[in-house]
C-alpha cells in the first residue's frame, strides 16, 4: 500500500474498544457516552480485517483502545493475530495499555509472541495518579508493570507533558524509568475531542520542556526507532533513551506510514484528520475480501500530507471532534 506522497503504509492500529478504566483528564470528560456494543465488530471480524491488512503488506500491528485489555475475551484476538507471526507475514504484535490489567495478561501476552508493550503512566504520585486519571490506582499499575517485566515483555512508558502538573516530575520518572530498564517516552497533549479540562492550560511544548532538561541531563540524538513518531535521545546520566512524540511543536508526518482502525471498521488515514473510510459494511457486504481490500486501497489514495492540529485559544473548541480513546492514539 503506497499513499499519494510515496509513502509505504506497513503500520496498523486497531483500537478494539472506545471504552476504559480509567477516564483521564486530557484524554476523556468523566461522563463519557462510549459506543452500545451492537455497533462494535466483533472479534472475529476484527480478525478477519486485520488479516486483509497483513495480506496488504502491513508488516507491525498494534492494539490499542480505550483500553484494550478491558475487551470482553481480547486475548482470543491476541491469539488469533498471533499466528501472523508464527507464519513471518507480521513482524511485530503490540499493545498500548494503561497497565491496570496487566498483572491478569502479561503472561499470555508474551506466550502469543508480544516482545514490548506501550504503558501510559503521567505520575508516580498516587495522589495525582488517582487526580489525573479520576479512577485509576498507581499501585495496580506498578503490579502490572512488574508482572510485565516478569514475563520478558520489553516496556515504553509514555507520559502526556501537562504544564503545572507534571512538568517538574519528569527528570524523576525518567530515571526511574531506566533504572528498572524501561524507555519513557514524552507526548505533548492533543486537542482532540470535548473533555471537561482546558487544554489551553494544559499545553507544554516539548521544546520548552527538552529545553529544561537540557540544563541537567547531557541528551545525545540518537537515529533508534520503533516504526512510531517518537524522535529519540539517549540520556548520558542514566543510560537510557528518551523519546519525545511533538504533534503540535513540530509534527511528523513526512515519514507516517500508518493508518487507524476503530471498533467499528471505520479505517482513519490520519489522527489529526476527520476523513475516514467505512469498512465494515463492504466486509460484511460478502464472504469474499475483494471489496473490503477495494475500499482499503481507495482509503488509501486520500491519506494527506499530515495533520493541523492546534491549541485553539479563540475558541477553546479541539482541532479534532473525536476523542482519543476512539482511534487510539
Amino acid at each position: 500500500m503506497i499513499d499519494p506522497f510515496g509513502r509505504r503504509i506497513s503500520y496498523l492500529r486497531v483500537s478494539v474498544t472506545d471504552r476504559c478504566d480509567f477516564r483521564c483528564t486530557y484524554c476523556m470528560a468523566e461522563d463519557m457516552t462510549f459506543l452500545p456494543k451492537r455497533d462494535l465488530l466483533s472479534l472475529e471480524e476484527l480478525d478477519r480485517l486485520t488479516t486483509v491488512f497483513v495480506e496488504k503488506g502491513v508488516r507491525k500491528l498494534r492494539l490499542t483502545g480505550g483500553e484494550p485489555l478491558v475487551r470482553k475475551n481480547i486475548m482470543h484476538l491476541v491469539r488469533q493475530i498471533s499466528r501472523h507471526l508464527k507464519s513471518g507475514a507480521l513482524d511485530e504484535l503490540t499493545i498500548t495499555t494503561n497497565g491496570s490489567q496487566l498483572a491478569k495478561h502479561a503472561a499470555e501476552l508474551a506466550d502469543c509472541g508480544v516482545k514490548r508493550i506501550n504503558v501510559s503512566i503521567d505520575t508516580l504520585d498516587p495522589a495525582k495518579f488517582r487526580a489525573i486519571t479520576r479512577w485509576g490506582n498507581v499501585e495496580q499499575v506498578m503490579a502490572g508493570l512488574d508482572a510485565a517485566q516478569a514475563a520478558g515483555l520489553k516496556i515504553k512508558l509514555n507520559a502526556v507533558a501537562l504544564k503545572n502538573f507534571n512538568d517538574q516530575e519528569i527528570p524523576d520518572l525518567m530515571r526511574w524509568a531506566h533504572g528498572r530498564g524501561m524507555d519513557l517516552t514524552v507526548i505533548e497533549t492533543m486537542p482532540m475531542g470535548e473533555i471537561d479540562a482546558d487544554r489551553t492550560d494544559q499545553y507544554l511544548p516539548l521544546s520548552q520542556l527538552r529545553s529544561d532538561l537540557e540544563q541537567r541531563f547531557t541528551l545525545n540524538d540518537i537515529p533508534y526507532k520503533t516504526g512510531g513518531p517518537a524522535r529519540y535521545v539517549e540520556v548520558a546520566e542514566t543510560g537510557g533513551r528518551l523519546g519525545f512524540i511533538t504533534p503540535m511543536t513540530h509534527n511528523f508526518c513526512e515519514s507516517c506510514n500508518r493508518v487507524r482502525l476503530t471498533c467499528t471498521g471505520t479505517l482513519y488515514m490520519c489522527l489529526g484528520q476527520e476523513d475516514a473510510a467505512d469498512l465494515r459494511t463492504p466486509m460484511r457486504a460478502s464472504e469474499g475480501n475483494e471489496l473490503l481490500a477495494q475500499a482499503i486501497d481507495e482509503a488509501i489514495t486520500r491519506k494527506p500530507k499530515g495533520h493541523d492540529f492546534i491549541i485553539d485559544r479563540t475558541t477553546r473548541r479541539p482541532a479534532v471532534s473525536r476523542h482519543m480513546s476512539v482511534t487510539g492514539g
